[in-house]
Formats: structure tokens, sequence, C-alpha cells
């Protein structure tokens, strides 16, 4: 049997989560990344950025995706800028039921533009389906509400050319959704740094 040569390297891909503050990005690489979720009274605020690194396969081959959690707060904007740079995802996260953060996207959406090639995949992710409440609701179900209807963020996402998913956290309801390759024939598949 021939001597088969050393593997592959893997192809590295630098992704970034960006979105308002307390939409749960840090929440949603934890969850991905080390399986893990901390109640909203435990979890802090990130000062800046955090950094993780996730190996895995897709189609056959070895990927290690490189995830820059950012820091929401507007006082962390003008660093946050320098971490575009290189980027072949960003994924851009709102809460489901906080509609302030809905009508930030586009805002983060400008931002990203100024720093990233039109070509980067573009996911956005209507974060935290746990607190939704289906109706009747009651008077404590009222902060639970859904703010946003997935068809609404589902449009936007088709607008803005980019990918969309629902995700919990909390529950890890779709996460690994979050970051995904994307299949042959979606938005951001011939992009040619993404395998």
């Amino acid at each position: 049997m021939p001597p088969t040569g050393p593997a592959p390297p893997p192809i590295n891909v630098k992704l970034l989560l960006i979105g308002n503050s307390s939409v749960g990005k840090s929440s949603l690489l934890l969850r991905f990344s080390d399986e893990q979720w901390l109640p909203e009274d435990e979890a802090s605020a990130t000062i800046g950025v955090d950094f993780r690194v996730h190996k895995m396969e897709v189609r056959g081959k070895k990927v290690k995706l490189s995830i820059w959690d950012t820091a929401g707060q507007e006082r962390f904007r003008t660093i946050t800028s320098s971490y575009y740079r290189g980027a072949q995802g960003v994924i851009l996260v709102y809460d489901v039921a906080n509609r302030e953060s809905f009508d930030a996207l586009p805002r983060w959406y400008a931002e990203m533009e100024t720093y990233v090639s039109p070509a980067v995949v573009k996911i956005v992710v209507g974060n935290k389906l746990d607190k939704m409440r289906l109706p009747p609701f009651t008077h404590t179900d009222a902060e639970y509400s859904r703010q946003v209807s997935t068809e609404e963020a589902a449009a936007f996402a088709a607008r803005m050319d980019s990918l969309f998913v629902k995700a919990s956290a909390k529950t890890a309801l779709d996460v690994r959704d979050t970051f995904r390759m994307p299949e042959p024939g979606e938005p951001g598949d011939d992009e040619p740094d993404w395998p």
C-alpha cells in the first residue's frame, strides 16, 4: 500500500458576530463552541471582543472557524472596525422579543459594508426564540411576546442578500445552523474562501 501524504491543513474561516448589546451573541457562541448556556443574570457583557476557535468537517473538508464575538455597546464601535478585516462571514444577531435590536440591523449592515467585501457571507439570526409565547398572552407573558415576525425578518434578510436563521442559545434550537456553511444555491455559496 503506497504511503499517504500528510493530511491537508484545515481551511481557516473567520466569522464575526455583530448586533446590539444583550441580543445573545456571546450565548450563541458559548452554546456552539462549548455546548453551554449561562442564564442572563450570570452572563456579562463582552468588553471589546471575545474569540473562539471551533474545528469541524464540512463536505469532507476540515475547517477551522475563528469566531469573533464583538461588543454591541456604542463605546466599543471604534475598535470593532479592525475586527472586520479578513472576515469571510458575518452573523448579524437580533433578539426576536426586542424590536429595537431588529430595527438596528440596517445600521449594522452599513457599518459592515464599510469594512468587508460584498461577497462576504451574511447570516441574520433571530435569537431568543425561547422567549416566544403563543397567544393567548397573559400579563406575565407580555415581556416574552415576539416583536419581530419570522416573515418580516426573512424578507429583510432576503433584501440584504443574506441567509436567515431563527435560534435559541438557551435551548440550543438551531444554534448549529447559525454557524453552518451555505449550501449550493444559497446566498454566499459562491464565496471563494468559504469551503
